[in-house]
Protein backbone atom coordinates (compact mmCIF):
# COMPACT_ATOMS: atom_id res chain seq x y z
CA UNK A 1 0.00 0.00 0.00
CA UNK A 2 1.27 3.48 -0.91
CA UNK A 3 0.38 6.87 0.48
CA UNK A 4 0.66 9.25 -2.46
CA UNK A 5 1.05 13.02 -2.25
CA UNK A 6 0.26 15.01 -5.37
CA UNK A 7 2.28 18.21 -5.94
CA UNK A 8 1.72 20.80 -8.65
CA UNK A 9 2.97 24.22 -9.66
CA UNK A 10 3.12 26.68 -12.53
CA UNK A 11 6.53 25.64 -13.94
CA UNK A 12 9.64 23.57 -13.33
CA UNK A 13 13.09 22.91 -14.73
CA UNK A 14 15.33 19.91 -14.12
CA UNK A 15 18.78 20.56 -15.54
CA UNK A 16 20.18 17.50 -17.30
CA UNK A 17 23.55 16.46 -15.88
CA UNK A 18 25.01 16.56 -19.39
CA UNK A 19 24.14 20.27 -19.82
CA UNK A 20 26.92 22.46 -18.51
CA UNK A 21 26.35 25.80 -20.21
CA UNK A 22 24.56 24.71 -23.36
CA UNK A 23 22.97 27.67 -25.11
CA UNK A 24 19.67 25.75 -25.36
CA UNK A 25 18.64 23.13 -22.80
CA UNK A 26 15.30 21.41 -22.31
CA UNK A 27 14.18 20.25 -18.89
CA UNK A 28 14.92 16.66 -18.05
CA UNK A 29 11.66 14.71 -17.77
CA UNK A 30 12.57 12.54 -14.80
CA UNK A 31 14.02 12.80 -11.30
CA UNK A 32 17.37 11.15 -10.56
CA UNK A 33 18.19 9.30 -7.32
CA UNK A 34 20.06 12.33 -5.96
CA UNK A 35 17.13 14.67 -6.72
CA UNK A 36 14.76 12.32 -4.89
CA UNK A 37 17.24 12.15 -1.99
CA UNK A 38 17.41 15.97 -1.87
CA UNK A 39 13.60 16.17 -1.76
CA UNK A 40 13.53 13.45 0.93
CA UNK A 41 16.00 15.40 3.07
CA UNK A 42 14.07 18.64 2.60
CA UNK A 43 10.82 16.91 3.64
CA UNK A 44 12.60 15.15 6.54
CA UNK A 45 10.87 11.82 5.82
CA UNK A 46 12.13 8.25 6.01
CA UNK A 47 11.90 7.39 2.31
CA UNK A 48 10.23 8.19 -0.99
CA UNK A 49 9.53 4.85 -2.63
CA UNK A 50 8.25 5.95 -6.06
CA UNK A 51 7.51 9.07 -8.09
CA UNK A 52 5.75 10.08 -11.34
CA UNK A 53 6.13 13.37 -13.21
CA UNK A 54 3.95 14.87 -15.96
CA UNK A 55 3.45 18.35 -17.40
CA UNK A 56 1.33 20.21 -19.96
CA UNK A 57 4.01 21.59 -22.29
CA UNK A 58 7.52 23.00 -22.61
CA UNK A 59 8.08 26.75 -22.84
CA UNK A 60 11.43 28.03 -24.07
CA UNK A 61 12.52 30.94 -21.88
CA UNK A 62 15.61 33.09 -21.98
CA UNK A 63 17.94 33.54 -19.04
CA UNK A 64 20.83 35.97 -18.79
CA UNK A 65 23.96 34.54 -17.19
CA UNK A 66 27.44 35.71 -16.31
CA UNK A 67 30.62 33.73 -16.72
CA UNK A 68 32.40 32.53 -13.60
CA UNK A 69 35.63 34.29 -14.41
CA UNK A 70 36.52 37.95 -14.68
CA UNK A 71 38.14 39.65 -17.66
CA UNK A 72 40.60 42.48 -17.11
CA UNK A 73 40.00 45.49 -19.39
CA UNK A 74 43.37 47.21 -19.01
CA UNK A 75 42.59 50.31 -21.08
CA UNK A 76 39.32 50.88 -19.22
CA UNK A 77 40.97 50.03 -15.87
CA UNK A 78 38.20 47.68 -14.81
CA UNK A 79 37.25 44.05 -14.42
CA UNK A 80 34.14 42.72 -16.19
CA UNK A 81 32.19 39.51 -16.26
CA UNK A 82 30.98 38.53 -19.71
CA UNK A 83 27.29 37.82 -20.13
CA UNK A 84 25.35 35.52 -22.38
CA UNK A 85 21.78 34.46 -23.02
CA UNK A 86 20.73 30.85 -22.45
CA UNK A 87 17.45 29.31 -23.58
CA UNK A 88 15.79 26.89 -21.20
CA UNK A 89 12.91 24.60 -22.09
CA UNK A 90 10.85 24.80 -18.90
CA UNK A 91 8.00 22.43 -18.00
CA UNK A 92 4.64 24.20 -17.71
CA UNK A 93 2.18 22.98 -15.05
CA UNK A 94 4.25 20.06 -13.75
CA UNK A 95 2.46 17.46 -11.61
CA UNK A 96 4.55 15.23 -9.37
CA UNK A 97 3.30 12.25 -7.38
CA UNK A 98 5.47 11.06 -4.50
CA UNK A 99 4.71 7.65 -2.97
CA UNK A 100 5.43 6.86 0.67
CA UNK A 101 5.20 3.60 2.60
CA UNK A 102 3.60 5.13 5.68
CA UNK A 103 0.94 7.72 6.38
CA UNK A 104 3.17 9.70 8.76
CA UNK A 105 5.67 10.52 6.00
CA UNK A 106 2.84 11.38 3.59
CA UNK A 107 1.14 13.67 6.10
CA UNK A 108 4.41 15.38 6.96
CA UNK A 109 5.24 15.99 3.30
CA UNK A 110 1.70 17.17 2.49
CA UNK A 111 2.29 20.17 4.76
CA UNK A 112 5.37 21.37 2.83
CA UNK A 113 6.27 22.70 -0.59
CA UNK A 114 9.09 21.22 -2.66
CA UNK A 115 11.36 22.39 -5.45
CA UNK A 116 12.35 20.15 -8.36
CA UNK A 117 15.86 21.57 -8.75
CA UNK A 118 15.75 25.36 -8.59
CA UNK A 119 14.35 27.41 -5.73
CA UNK A 120 11.95 29.19 -8.06
CA UNK A 121 10.36 25.89 -9.20
CA UNK A 122 7.99 25.61 -6.25
CA UNK A 123 5.42 22.80 -6.20
CA UNK A 124 2.67 22.74 -3.60
CA UNK A 125 0.94 19.70 -2.09
CA UNK A 126 -2.61 19.06 -3.16
CA UNK A 127 -3.90 15.82 -1.65
CA UNK A 128 -3.00 12.46 -0.12
CA UNK A 129 -4.28 9.30 -1.77
CA UNK A 130 -4.08 5.77 -0.39
CA UNK A 131 -3.49 3.36 -3.28
CA UNK A 132 -2.19 -0.10 -4.06
CA UNK A 133 1.11 -0.36 -5.95
CA UNK A 134 -0.63 -1.48 -9.15
CA UNK A 135 -2.79 1.68 -9.00
CA UNK A 136 0.34 3.82 -8.69
CA UNK A 137 1.76 1.98 -11.71
CA UNK A 138 -1.24 3.22 -13.73
CA UNK A 139 -0.76 6.92 -12.90
CA UNK A 140 0.26 8.98 -15.92
CA UNK A 141 3.85 10.15 -15.89
CA UNK A 142 7.56 9.68 -16.39
CA UNK A 143 9.32 7.64 -13.73
CA UNK A 144 12.99 6.80 -13.55
CA UNK A 145 13.27 3.40 -11.90
CA UNK A 146 16.59 3.28 -10.05
CA UNK A 147 19.15 0.54 -10.57
CA UNK A 148 21.07 -1.31 -13.24
CA UNK A 149 19.65 -3.77 -15.73
CA UNK A 150 19.62 -4.26 -19.51
CA UNK A 151 17.40 -1.16 -19.97
CA UNK A 152 19.45 1.15 -17.70
CA UNK A 153 21.42 4.22 -18.74
CA UNK A 154 23.72 6.62 -16.89
CA UNK A 155 21.68 9.50 -15.39
CA UNK A 156 24.42 11.39 -13.55
CA UNK A 157 26.60 11.20 -10.47
CA UNK A 158 25.19 11.07 -6.95
CA UNK A 159 26.17 14.15 -4.95
CA UNK A 160 24.98 12.43 -1.75
CA UNK A 161 27.04 9.24 -2.25
CA UNK A 162 30.65 10.11 -3.11
CA UNK A 163 29.68 11.06 -6.71
CA UNK A 164 29.04 7.43 -7.62
CA UNK A 165 27.42 6.87 -11.03
CA UNK A 166 23.61 6.68 -10.97
CA UNK A 167 21.71 4.39 -13.33
CA UNK A 168 18.08 3.85 -14.08
CA UNK A 169 15.52 3.06 -16.75
CA UNK A 170 12.61 5.21 -17.81
CA UNK A 171 9.04 4.02 -17.49
CA UNK A 172 6.44 6.10 -19.31
CA UNK A 173 2.80 5.57 -18.44
CA UNK A 174 -0.12 7.10 -20.32
CA UNK A 175 0.40 10.45 -22.00
CA UNK A 176 2.71 12.35 -19.57
CA UNK A 177 2.81 15.49 -21.74
CA UNK A 178 -0.79 16.45 -21.15
CA UNK A 179 -1.06 19.33 -23.67
CA UNK A 180 -3.12 22.44 -23.26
Amino acid sequence: MYYIVKYSGPFGFIKPWTAVRDSKTFSQQFLTPSIIEGIRQKLEVGSIVRHKLSYSSISVQQEQTQTRGWEKKTQLKMMVRNQSILERGVMIDPVLYLAFENIEDAEKSAKQHICLCRNEDVLFPDEIRKREEYEFDQLTGFELRFGENEKSFLVGFNRFDETKPMYGWLEITGKPVIGM
